[in-house]
């Protein structure tokens, strides 16, 4: 199926999709971590893959060699791997969770394909998850922007807190995946985390809750959010004598 690897096609549909590409859109890696994060906590199956061979320049996004348990060395490639959650008590209400890395070629065919995945499981919206690097402060509360496809979606991101986003300049594979659901008349929105630009530091815990609280509230999902608010605690106390230090010096 075009480059997909299927491990499990989904029995049930799964109402939304929620992606996040490894790569430039994944400032402090916000964006990939809050969906690992869910995948991690929640009950999740994983379900297709795609095959990389078609879409990475491996001398750009090489893959790592491991040394596994039994002394054999193993490559791990570029991964865009899919899982499933079916809540018990609202099974009308699942999840198609994407975690990938934004491809080096065609991206058309590669937001296609991705898409394909999306048909097999009858996904009716789209939420993709981004981050970036700005002129943000580290002592107020994560900003986040986005766009939405809809008057409806976007009234609801204006409720919660997600300012409407002009940017225009250079671009990742979001914008690409965006024009193809478009293209297909499927309902998607885009949220982003803005990260401060003089924090080099990954991952960015912080950044990933504020990503995540917002789509709880977008498509009512039941997660424990404990720790990853510990770790952001934690990371802040870590953070703010660095910076403290790198002020006096």
């Amino acid at each position: 199926m075009n480059g997909l690897i299927v491990h499990e096609a989904p029995t049930s549909k799964l109402k939304t999709m929620v992606v996040a590409f490894a790569g430039w859109p994944d400032a402090a890696e916000a964006a990939t971590r809050a969906i690992r994060y869910m995948v991690r906590k929640l009950p999740t199956t994983k379900i297709v893959e795609i095959d990389p061979e078609d879409y990475y320049d491996f001398t750009v996004n090489r893959p790592q060699t491991r040394v596994n348990r039994q002394k054999e060395r193993i490559i791990r490639w570029p991964c865009n791997e899919f899982y499933s959650y079916i809540p018990e008590e609202d099974p009308e209400n699942g999840l198609l969770l994407y975690v990938g890395t934004e491809p080096n070629l065609k991206w058309r065919t590669f937001s296609d394909t991705v898409l394909q995945v999306a048909d097999m499981a009858q996904v009716e919206l789209i939420v993709s998850l981004g981050a970036l690097l700005d002129a943000v402060p580290h002592t107020r509360e994560v900003r986040i922007t986005g766009r939405a496809s809809s008057k409806e979606l976007r009234k609801k991101a204006q409720w919660l807190g997600i300012q409407n986003s002009g940017y225009q300049g250079p671009t990742g594979i979001h914008s690409a995946f965006s024009d193809a659901c478009s293209k297909r008349e499927l309902p998607h929105a885009n949220i982003w985390s803005h990260c401060p630009h003089y924090v080099q530091t990954s991952p960015n815990p912080i950044a990933s809750y504020a990503l995540i609280e917002r789509l709880k509230n977008l498509v009512k999902l039941d997660l424990d959010m404990s720790e990853l608010g510990l770790a952001g605690e934690k990371a802040s106390k870590k953070r703010c004598p660095r910076l403290l230090q790198n002020n006096l010096t």
